[in-house]
């Protein structure tokens, strides 16, 4: 008799667990900065960029952190929204000037008024800046910090062919920071 009451209890307490692991869970919503990439060859070398593409929505984005930036001036950014932004190339390139090895590199940016610094660090799969650390930079450059007429809603890299020379090119708001690239 104790048995089958236990049994009983059991059987309650287990058969609506059942029911509940069948539970239909909905697809997780999109990213609210979706995942973007900008590809080009230059000349043998492919060279891709991936990263998180967040939206300006009426914010104030680059400048002084008392006026309220979202990325004040003077800190590491992580160039984009989500993970770290990753860039890859198949072989040695020229960045800024200085040489970049071939490999994967997360990008962060430290945005200045008129200059920003762009760094390619070794360390992978970050979320943000929260691990970055500056002893894992392979190369550091700067690039000149433009005011554009154009508003872009939408954080954007991509790669541009000006007057014979590629850029890499980050553009969000009315900024637009252009580095010079080419293979080696």
């Amino acid at each position: 008799m104790r048995s089958s009451l236990l049994m009983a209890a059991l059987l309650c307490v287990l058969i609506p667990l059942t029911s509940t692991a069948q539970e239909h869970v909905p697809p997780p919503d999109p990213r609210p900065s979706p995942l973007a990439m900008a590809q080009t060859m230059l000349g043998d070398t492919y060279v891709k960029v991936v990263y998180g593409s967040p939206r300006k929505k009426g914010r104030t984005l680059f400048g002084p952190e008392d006026a309220g930036a979202l990325v004040p001036y003077g800190t590491v950014w992580r160039t984009g929204a989500n993970e770290a932004t990753e860039l890859t190339t198949t072989g040695d390139l020229t960045v800024g000037g200085e040489t970049l090895p071939a490999g994967t590199y997360a990008v962060f940016t430290i945005p200045g008024p008129d200059a920003w610094t762009v760094i390619f660090n070794s360390g992978l799969g970050q979320w943000g800046t929260y691990s970055y650390d500056a002893s894992q930079d392979v190369l550091r450059v700067t690039a000149p910090a433009e005011t554009i007429d154009q508003d872009h809603e939408a954080f954007t890299i991509s790669f541009e062919d000006r007057n014979g020379q590629t850029y890499l090119t980050m553009t969000w708001g009315q900024t637009r920071v252009a580095l010079p690239v080419q293979a080696q």
